[in-house]
C-alpha cells in the first residue's frame, strides 16, 4: 500500500480500468428471471458525430443511472449503438468521393452504397470509442446500428404492417426542399436564420382597364409560378377587381384575382400574389380556390422548363435578379424597401430551403398521437421537468401528417415495387419473385422513420424484448421531442401495446459563460477529449452534473472542470492518509465495535441520511442535487471533519487495539463513501476501492452492492453532539485567524456555556490547538478577550500576552477608517440616479454586494475592536 502517489493523475488510471471492466464483462447483461432489468437504450448519436458537450451530459446522466442500479441489484442493461443518419452520412460520403473525382450520379446506387459502407466502416463510429474516454458502462456486446440486418427488416417489417392498415400513403403535397441534398426534410431540420432582405413591388397590369394592382413580395424568382393574386373580401379598396384577371409579366399568362380571408390587409398593398408550388400558405389557399400548381424549380432549385425560355436552368438567385431587372425594365417595378426576415435553412444541407410540392410518403398521424398523447396524461410515461408535458401535448394536438420518404440513397429503401408494365403496385418485406419486371420506388425512409424502433428492437429476440421491454429511462435533448421522443411513443403503442420508457430526463443546453449555445462556428465549444486529458474524466463527468440544475441552461467553460478536480484530489488526499496508515496499523474487523465514541455515531449517521437523500434525489431525477449532497458530505463531513478527527485519535492514543477499531471503521465508512460516489466518478473510485484492500480478479466497485438506508443507524443526539463541537472549534479558528494568531500558538480559551463531556473536551483542545480550557455557565468574559457567540455558547479568548495588543488596535483603527472611505464612495454611487438608472444591471449589483460585504466586514472589525478594549 505504501506505493499510493502523492498526487491523482487521472492520465494512469482511466484506460487501466476501463480495458479491466470490457475484460471482465462486467457491464454485460443477460435475461434472468430470477432479477429485475433496468433497461436504458443509447439515443443513438450519428455514425458521422464526434463527442460534444452535449454527449457528456447526456451520456454522464445515463451512466450514473445504469451504474446505480447495477450496484442496488438490478439487472442493469445499456444498450449502445449509432443512427445510420441518411442526410448526414449520404453529404459526407458524395464529398468524400467528390475530392476524389467521382460523381455519386454517375456511379449509380448500387456503387455509391458501396462506398457508404466503406466509410462507415472506416469513420463512422468513432463516437463509440470517444465515447469510452468518459467512462460509460454500455454492454458493448449489445451494439447496434440503424441499417444492421435485423433492425432493417424490423424497420421494413414496421411499414409494410402500416401500409397494409392503410396508414401509409402517397401523394403530392407542399414540403421543406432541400437543393443540396435533393430530399425532402422534416419543419424540425429546418433552421430558422434573421436576414437582411428586401420587399420588392411590383405592378401586375389588370386585363381590359388601365389599372395596375401592386403586390409585395420577397422572393420575386417566384413570380413565374404565380396562378392568381389574392385580396382580402372585407377590403373596400380591391372589391371590384375580384373576379377579374391579371396578365401576368413575363410569363404572359392570365391568372384570376381571388378573395380569401387569409390575407392580411395590413401587410404590404393588401394584394398577395399566389404561388402554390412554393408556398406553403399559398398552396392552402390554392386548394380552397381549385388553382393551378405550376412548379418552376428542377430539385437542385434550378428553373424548369415551366418557365420563359430565357429564364430556364438558372440559379433560383440569378433568377431574382433577371426578373427584378425585367421588371423595372417594363416600368412595372413600384418600389424597393429594405425588410428583416426569418429565412429557413437546411440543417443539414446548410443552404435556404424550398418551399416545394412534391410527391411523396406520408403517415397518417391522427390514430398514432392519440395514445401517445394519453399515456403522458395518465403518467404512465413521466418526463423531467414536467413543463415539457404542454409542449409535447401542444404538438400532439396540432399535427399533421408525417411526409417519411426523402430522396437519398444510404437509408432503408421504401419497400415497394411498381410493375413495368400494369403499373400494379406491390408492398411487402421480400420483393416480388420476378423481380426483373419490377421498379422498386427510390426514396429512402425518413431517418427518424427508422430510429422510432429504437427502444423495441435493438433487442433481437422475442424472450430479450419481453424482458428488457418497456426500458426505464430516456435520457435526452428537449429538441428532439418530436422528431424521437413523441414518435418512440407512437411506435410503442402501435406495435409493442406498451410505452417504451417510463420516464424521461430533459437535459440542459450548454452554453458558455455568456449564454451563448456552444458551437463550432463561434469557437466556443471545447474539445471534451482535451478536457479529459487535461482534468480527468471524473472531474468532467461530476462538474458537468454538478452545475447542471434540471431545466436549466448549463454555463459552461473549461475552467470550471477545476470543480471536479479539486473533489477528487480531496477524495485522494483523504484515501491516502488512511491507506498509508495501514501500513503501521494492522486492521481488524473483529475490533470494529472496539473503542467507539460519538464520532463514529456521528459519521454513521451522517452517511445514512446522506444516502437517504441521494436515494430521494436520484428517485426524483433531481441529479444536480443528488451531486451537491455528495460533495457536502464528502468534502465537509468525511474530508475535513471525519479524516480530521480519526487522525486525532489515531495519533494520539498509545494502545494498538484502538487504533485498529479506529482505522477499520475508518476503511469501511471511506469504502462506502467511494460505493456513494462511483455512479458520479467510476474511475477514482475504482482504484481506491482497489486499494483498501485485496480484491479477486473480476470483482469491481461497479458490481459491489450499493448500501442500503438504515433508519436505526441514524442518531440525532450525536449529530447535536458533534454540531456543537464543530461550532466552537470553528469559532476558535475564526478568532485565530481575525487576531492573526499564530497556528502553532497554544492559546487559552473560555467557554461560557451549559455542559461539555470529556471527549468533546479533548477533541476541542487537541483541534484548536489550546492550552487550558475553562468552561461553565458563569463564565464570565476577561478584558482584553475575543469573543464569539455562539447558539448556547460564548467563546472566549485572553488575548494579552499571545499578540500585541496596541498593534492590533492600531491595526484594526485603520482598516475600520478605510472600509468607512470606501463606503463613502460607494454610497455616493447608489444613491446617484443617473448611476443606477444607466449602469447595466449587473455592475449596479456588484456595488449592492459590495456594499453589503463591507457592512459585514466592518461591523466585525469594530466588535473585535471593543473587544480589546
Amino acid at each position: 500500500m505504501n506505493d499510493i502517489p502523492k498526487a491523482y493523475n487521472p492520465n494512469e488510471v482511466e484506460d487501466k480500468w476501463y480495458k479491466y471492466w470490457e475484460d471482465n464483462d462486467l457491464f454485460g447483461s443477460e435475461v434472468n428471471s430470477d432479477k429485475e432489468p433496468y433497461t436504458i437504450v443509447i439515443p443513438p448519436p450519428n455514425i458521422t458525430g464526434m463527442l460534444t458537450m452535449g454527449h457528456i451530459l447526456n451520456n454522464t446522466i445515463q451512466d450514473v443511472y445504469i451504474r446505480y442500479k447495477r450496484m442496488q441489484g438490478f439487472n442493469a442493461l445499456w444498450v449502445p449503438g449509432t443512427d445510420h443518419a441518411s442526410i448526414a452520412t449520404e453529404t459526407k460520403v458524395v464529398k468524400f468521393l467528390s475530392d476524389q473525382g467521382i460523381n455519386k450520379d454517375e456511379i449509380g446506387r448500387e456503387e455509391f452504397l458501396k462506398h457508404c459502407h466503406v466509410w462507415k466502416e472506416k469513420y463512422g463510429g468513432i463516437i463509440t470509442k470517444q465515447l469510452r474516454k468518459l467512462g460509460v458502462s454500455c454492454d458493448w456486446k449489445r451494439e447496434r446500428f440503424t441499417m444492421d440486418d435485423h433492425y432493417y427488416k424490423k424497420v421494413i417489417e414496421a411499414f409494410v404492417e402500416l401500409y397494409k392498415e392503410g396508414l401509409i400513403y402517397r401523394g403530392y403535397r407542399m414540403v421543406n426542399w432541400c437543393p443540396a441534398s435533393k430530399s425532402a426534410i422534416s419543419d424540425e431540420e429546418v433552421i430558422y436564420k434573421q436576414s437582411q432582405g428586401n420587399l420588392w413591388y411590383f405592378k401586375y397590369p389588370v386585363k381590359d382597364s388601365d389599372k395596375f394592382i401592386v403586390v409585395a413580395t420577397t422572393r420575386p424568382e417566384t413570380m413565374l409560378g404565380d396562378t392568381a393574386v389574392a385580396v382580402n373580401p372585407k377590403d373596400n379598396r380591391f372589391k371590384d377587381l375580384i373576379g377579374k384577371t391579371i396578365l401576368l409579366p413575363i410569363a404572359n399568362r392570365e391568372i384570376p384575382i381571388i378573395a380569401d380571408d387569409y390575407v392580411d390587409m395590413e401587410f404590404g398593398t393588401g394584394a398577395v400574389k399566389i404561388t402554390p408550388a412554393h408556398d406553403v400558405n399559398d398552396y392552402e389557399i390554392a386548394q380552397r380556390h381549385s388553382l393551378p400548381m405550376i412548379n418552376i424549380f428542377y430539385p437542385n432549385a434550378t428553373t424548369n422548363t415551366n418557365v420563359p425560355a430565357d429564364y430556364q436552368n438558372k440559379d433560383r438567385y440569378e433568377v431574382r435578379k433577371l426578373v427584378v431587372a425585367e421588371f423595372e425594365k417594363l416600368g412595372l417595378l413600384d418600389k424597393i424597401e429594405d425588410y428583416t426576415n426569418n429565412v429557413g435553412y437546411s440543417e443539414r444541407g446548410g443552404v435556404p430551403i424550398e418551399p416545394y410540392l412534391s410527391e411523396q410518403w406520408f403517415l397518417k398521424m391522427e390514430e398514432l398521437s392519440k395514445s401517445a398523447l394519453e399515456v403522458v396524461k395518465e403518467g404512465k410515461i413521466n418526463f423531467h421537468p414536467n413543463h415539457w408535458v404542454k409542449t409535447y401535448e401542444h404538438w400532439l394536438e396540432n399535427i399533421r401528417d408525417w411526409c417519411i420518404s426523402r430522396q437519398l440513397w444510404w437509408g432503408h429503401r421504401i419497400p415497394v415495387w411498381y410493375h413495368k408494365e400494369n403499373g400494379q403496385v406491390y408492398c411487402e418485406v421480400d420483393p416480388p419473385e420476378d423481380i426483373e419486371n419490377w421498379n422498386q420506388d427510390e426514396d429512402v425512409l425518413d431517418t427518424w422513420a427508422s430510429s422510432w424502433l429504437w427502444a423495441q428492437d435493438v433487442f433481437t429476440s422475442d424472450e430479450e424484448q419481453l424482458y428488457y421491454y418497456p426500458t426505464n429511462l430516456l435520457v435526452t435533448a428537449p429538441d428532439i421531442i418530436f422528431f424521437w421522443v413523441a414518435r418512440m411513443i407512437m411506435a410503442g403503442m402501435k406495435f409493442m401495446k406498451d410505452v417504451p420508457f417510463k420516464d424521461v430526463y430533459f437535459t440542459s443546453v450548454i452554453r458558455d459563460t455568456q449564454g451563448r449555445k456552444m458551437s463550432k462556428s463561434l469557437g466556443n465549444s471545447p474539445d471534451p477529449l482535451d478536457v479529459i486529458s487535461e482534468y480527468g474524466a471524473d472531474a468532467l463527468r461530476f462538474t458537468i452534473n454538478y452545475i447542471a440544475p434540471l431545466g436549466q441552461d448549463v454555463l459552461f467553460s473549461t475552467e470550471k472542470t477545476e470543480i471536479g478536480r479539486n473533489f477528487a484530489n480531496k477524495i485522494w488526499n483523504a484515501g491516502r492518509f488512511l491507506l498509508m496508515n495501514m501500513e503501521n496499523i494492522k486492521l481488524d474487523n473483529n475490533a470494529f465495535n472496539g473503542s467507539v465514541d460519538f464520532v463514529d455515531e456521528w459519521i454513521e449517521s451522517r452517511f445514512q441520511n446522506t444516502l437517504n437523500q441521494i436515494n430521494t434525489a436520484l428517485d426524483k431525477f433531481e441529479i444536480n442535487n443528488a451531486s451537491k449532497i455528495i460533495y457536502s458530505y464528502v468534502w465537509n463531513d468525511f474530508c475535513d471533519w471525519y479524516v480530521e478527527l480519526t487522525k486525532n485519535r489515531i495519533y494520539s492514543s498509545e494502545e494498538e487495539e484502538i487504533k485498529s477499531a479506529v482505522l477499520t471503521r475508518a476503511i469501511i465508512q471511506f469504502e462506502k463513501m467511494l460505493q456513494l460516489v462511483h455512479p458520479f466518478m467510476p474511475f477514482i473510485t475504482e482504484e481506491l476501492w482497489n486499494r483498501t484492500r485485496t480484491r479477486e480478479e473480476g470483482s469491481s466497485i461497479s458490481v459491489s452492492h450499493f448500501p442500503v438506508f438504515d433508519k436505526q443507524k441514524t442518531n440525532e443526539s450525536a449529530e447535536n453532539k458533534m454540531m456543537i463541537l464543530q461550532d466552537i472549534i470553528s469559532g476558535i479558528r475564526n478568532i485565530r485567524g481575525e487576531m492573526n494568531i499564530p497556528p502553532s500558538k497554544k492559546i487559552k480559551t473560555l467557554l461560557k456555556t451549559e455542559t461539555l463531556e470529556d471527549d468533546q473536551i479533548n477533541y476541542i483542545k487537541s483541534l484548536a490547538k489550546i492550552e487550558t480550557l475553562e468552561f461553565g455557565k458563569n463564565i464570565e468574559k476577561p478584558k482584553g478577550s475575543a469573543s464569539v457567540v455562539l447558539k448556547g455558547c460564548e467563546i472566549y479568548v485572553p488575548l494579552e500576552g499571545i499578540i500585541d495588543l496596541n498593534i492590533e488596535k492600531e491595526r484594526l483603527t485603520k482598516e475600520i477608517t478605510r472600509l468607512e472611505g470606501a463606503l463613502i464612495g460607494v454610497d455616493k454611487k447608489l444613491t446617484n440616479e443617473r448611476f443606477v438608472n444607466n449602469a447595466p444591471a449587473d455592475v449596479v449589483e456588484k456595488e449592492k454586494t459590495k456594499k453589503a460585504d463591507w457592512e459585514n466586514s466592518l461591523a466585525k472589525l469594530k466588535t473585535l475592536l471593543n473587544d480589546l478594549s
